[in-house]
């Protein structure tokens, strides 16, 4: 059995917002286990998503190892650094990041996506970085907005379960419209992306970014409230005071 470092859940400081909150951080505590110990606790059934992100038809594409969301020309930038298996990445999805629909729809944000890994190494498995591989692959088949939001949909309730088998990934890919292809399906089984994978954690380490999720608004940090980030209206004010909304 390896060694691994657990920060799921731990205190971390959040870059974006400047303030302390509940996140999953890069580097905090050992634990002890193998991925196996986890393999088969996944979610028994995979939830569809009506909604996604309210962000779906909204142009993505790769900016080396980035995943940019909206008009290339908007004036304002959100970065978000997130991994698939942290919780509180789910809870930002569904929170906070509501404030940025309407914002990326006018063409007033555009949002990047540095998708991070961390957590496979942190709680043992491969989850982060299948499900980071098979979000790379819904940007060429213009799905990302959906499959994004559909990967969080069917986070485990527990961050240590390794559910983010590519067969499960396949199985959330069947949910959003138009997604599965032999291309897509390739991808994801054959991991094709992983050296972007790679690229991204780089990306995440080289920024200092120490937990995610993390929020930058045009490069700097912003006010706020302790947890601002996980609530719509509360973000949304974090947006304004930035010059957005």
């Amino acid at each position: 059995m390896r060694s691994a470092v657990r920060g799921a859940g731990a205190a971390a400081l959040a870059l974006g917002l400047g303030v302390a909150v509940a996140a999953c951080s890069s580097g905090a505590g050992v634990r002890s286990g193998a991925a196996e110990d986890f393999g088969d606790s996944r979610p028994a059934e995979v939830r569809a998503v009506a909604d996604p992100g309210g962000l779906a038809g909204v142009p993505a594409r790769v900016d080396g190892a980035v995943v940019t969301v909206g008009d290339a020309d908007a004036p304002h930038t959100v970065r978000v650094y997130e991994d698939a298996r942290c919780p509180y990445c789910k809870k930002f999805e569904e929170g906070g990041a509501r404030a940025l629909v309407g914002p990326v729809a006018d063409g007033d944000v555009k949002v990047e996506y540095t998708i991070a890994s961390f957590l496979d190494k942190n709680l043992g498995g491969s989850g982060s970085v299948n499900a980071a591989n098979a979000l790379r692959a819904s940007v060429d088949a213009g799905k990302f907005p959906e499959f994004h939001a559909a990967v969080f949909a069917n986070q485990p309730d527990d961050e240590s379960v390794d559910a983010y088998t590519d067969a499960f990934l396949l199985k959330v890919a069947d949910t959003v419209d138009g997604l599965r292809s032999d291309a897509f399906d390739r991808a994801v089984n054959d991991g094709s992306y992983e050296t972007w994978v790679d690229d991204a954690m780089r990306a995440f380490r080289d920024d200092g970014v120490r937990g995610t999720p993390t929020v930058l608004i045009d490069g700097k940090k912003a006010g706020g409230g302790e947890d601002a980030m996980y609530g719509q209206t509360s973000f949304a004010a974090v947006l304004k005071d930035a010059g957005i909304g």
